[in-house]
């Protein structure tokens, strides 16, 4: 096939196996995105991603997007290969670190939007194509391979009997000897699926928890699972990562040698694209599986390195916030039993951000010079504070965990005792100094011996706050936790802060006005959910609307054996409707019916009868009354109570019934049958002569 090039800016599209089909789409909103891509820059995708309110828009142009590999030490030397790069969510972030990116996608839409995006960077190369067109022209000298989301779809890429281990060893052999693997892929038993969030690739409930048995073209593995494939494949130089809450929209990433502590995940709603359940407390449960030390089994996304081992152990990202301000948090391994911490700027506007916590460590280490109080030391890295800070790796338990032991012990005399001394750090050299750490909260405390670490304290002013009012801020953010710290909120706020409750209500409105102005204008990723509104339902909700529709819906059934109809030859039949006003039944015929009542419900309604049938015979008009008004569209008006409809089954063995019972306002329904009654002349048979009676 001849070479065609196209040029995007300085993004060279390479059209040479392009099939002239995009096979893969998501329809006309691939359209409405490549029009963002080419009248847009990144600055403007945070405001239209507010306004469109869509999940393909948010999750194609979230910033957030690229956490996943931002952590990852790309080199200005590096050849990068990033396989299934879509929409360019991840080529753009990486294509500023590395030396070049060369990507590969099925969709030309999919990489014109890609190449739109990114039409400043000179370094990036797209081969628009099918994987396994493109693959044996591919060198073999990559320093990262990337597949970010992409290996699921294995058996689509490759086929054949065993198209996981041929993918991974196909990808595999594209890393140079010193080079990485890197992929990033759901868990298929992730705790978000056990809790009620649906599958990822096919959008239905507990499909990988059962094995994917009603097929699709995704799959998804557990660690075990992974590990066969490699193991099937000989590669043995691996290691598992644990992006949080999941790999797409990643704020934390943890590793086995530094997995998550008691009360950290916290932030567990995240179905963007779709409605879920909430069958239980995900926060509550990932404490029990930590406990337990079963994480890895249960972490929502994997990210697998096949490699070399990466000095860094740990990240978090504080970037859903105003540019200013947007910095991450790295653990960087120095030693095997070594370590140190590093703040970096997550952009360029944040420089100053990071300079102003250097500052705070010498206001605050200058406030706390012999105590017990020991300000953790950072310098700048390499000399150069807008590189970011380093930080000693400090040892301990947080301040947070022992209040927490003594809660699970009853131990509120220690629990009191910790927060009294705790107070009295807060208040310590208070009218000497001007200088305040709001960030003197729980998690930032470790206690190690008899030091107390403060590891954090990016929130440092050069002004007097009151020691009450930073409390306020710690006992706030404590109680979010659980509702065992929820029960401390009088003792703390009455007992040791003497507030008010008018004062807790405006302390509270305070501090939701500093993490507006932290996160400024633009909405953070949890509010996404709302404003892309797919809900998420709990299990006690939805208890309690089943027993509600148990008794809402509930038809009843009467039985006319030449006696007529009476209570004590009827009954109920339950789960007859479906999705609410659908009902269908299949009845057995006693053998000396003569006619079937069917009262549909107990108010008033209007009924479509779709069909119905005594054996294979179905129902006439001259075989069907109604209490209710017939009206000239052929549905019935049930004004009342008691809505009724009977049907003369003599000689049939099975009754089948399909309609749709649809609730009326009292006073519609009224007017409805009334209206028909008229059009009929008062008389009570329905003029166009459908269903013969209306009155029984």
């Amino acid at each position: 096939m001849a070479d065609k090039f196209e040029k995007i800016g300085n993004v060279v599209l390479d059209l040479s196996y392009y099939s002239g089909e995009d096979i893969y789409t998501d329809g006309d909103i691939e359209d409405e995105m490549l029009d963002i891509a080419i009248n847009h820059t990144a600055e403007d995708f945070p405001e239209i991603i507010v306004q469109k309110k869509s999940w393909p828009i948010f999750y194609h142009f979230s910033r957030f997007r690229s956490n996943i590999v931002d952590w990852i030490p790309f080199k200005k030397t590096d050849k990068v290969l990033e396989i299934g790069s879509g929409c360019g969510a991840i080529t753009g972030a990486v294509a500023k670190r590395a030396g070049s990116v060369t990507c590969v996608d099925l969709s030309k839409k999919r990489s014109l939007v890609n190449a739109y995006r990114n039409r400043e960077c000179g370094n990036i190369t797209i081969k628009v194509g099918n994987f396994k067109d493109i693959e044996p022209s591919l060198p073999e000298d990559f320093d990262y391979v990337l597949l970010i989301g992409v290996f699921e779809y294995g058996q689509a890429y490759i086929g054949g009997d065993k198209p996981y281990e041929d993918f991974m060893r196909i990808c595999n052999r594209h890393r140079k000897l010193d080079g990485r693997l890197i992929i990033a892929i759901e868990n298929k038993f992730g705790l978000k699926y056990w809790a009620g969030c649906r599958e990822d690739h096919l959008g239905t409930y507990f499909s990988g928890l059962e094995g994917y048995h009603e097929g699709g073209s995704a799959r998804t593995f557990t660690r075990k699972g992974l590990e066969r494939i490699l193991a099937n494949v000989g590669i043995h130089e691996y290691f598992f990562y644990y992006p949080y809450p999941d790999y797409k929209f990643m704020t934390t990433i943890y590793s086995d040698k530094y997995l998550p502590k008691r009360g950290e995940l916290c932030n567990n709603l995240r179905n963007f694209d779709r409605e879920r359940v909430i069958l239980f407390d995900e926060t509550r449960v990932f404490d029990e599986i930590i406990d337990e030390k079963e994480f890895p089994l249960f972490s929502n996304s994997y990210l697998l390195v096949v490699g070399g081992e990466p000095k860094v152990i740990y990240a978090k990202f504080s970037n859903d916030r105003n540019r200013q301000w947007a910095i991450r948090t790295l653990f960087v391994k120095d030693t095997p039993k070594q370590f140190h911490v590093e703040k970096l700027p997550d952009t360029s506007y944040a420089y100053k951000h990071i300079a102003n916590i250097q500052r705070a460590y010498e206001l605050l280490s200058k406030r706390y010079e012999g105590t017990k109080i020991d300000i953790n030391r950072c310098e700048p890295v390499a000399g150069n504070v807008k590189c970011g800070l380093k930080f000693e790796f400090c040892g301990g338990v947080t301040l947070e965990s022992m209040l927490d032991e003594c809660l699970s012990r009853a131990d509120m005399d220690g629990f009191k005792r910790l927060i009294s001394e705790y107070m009295e750090w807060l208040e310590y050299n208070a009218d000497d100094s001007n200088v305040s750490n709001i960030d003197f909260i729980f998690p930032n405390i470790l206690v190690d011996g008899d030091k107390w670490h403060i590891i954090d304290y990016e929130w440092t002013f050069e002004r007097k706050i009151s020691a009450k009012n930073i409390a306020f801020r710690a006992f706030y953010n404590y109680m979010l936790g659980s509702d065992t710290r929820k029960a401390c909120r009088d003792m703390l706020m009455y007992d040791i802060l003497g507030f008010s409750e008018q004062q807790v209500e405006e302390a509270a409105r305070q501090e939701k006005r500093l993490q507006r102005q932290i996160s400024g204008s633009r909405v953070c990723v949890s509010e996404m959910r709302e404003l892309i509104g797919n809900r998420a339902y709990a299990l006690s909700g939805m208890l309690d609307y089943c027993v509600y529709a148990d008794n809402k819906f509930l038809p009843k059934i009467y039985i006319d054996c030449n006696g007529g109809f009476s209570e004590e030859n009827s009954f109920e039949v339950k789960d007859a409707y479906i999705e609410q006003k659908y009902m269908k039944l299949l009845l057995d015929i006693p053998e000396n019916a003569l006619r079937m009542r069917i009262d549909p419900c107990e108010y008033p309604c209007a009924v479509k009868i779709n069909e119905i049938r005594v054996g294979e015979r179905k129902c006439t008009r001259g075989q069907i009354e109604t209490n209710g008004a017939v009206q000239d569209n052929g549905y019935i008006v049930f004004d009342g109570s008691d809505p009724n409809i009977t049907i003369k089954v003599a000689g049939g063995k099975k009754l089948y019934v399909d309609m749709e019972v649809s609730e009326l306002p009292e006073p519609i329904a009224a007017q409805l049958a009334n209206k028909a009654l008229d059009e009929a002349g008062g008389n009570i048979f329905s003029r166009a002569g459908r269903y013969i009676k209306r009155h029984i």
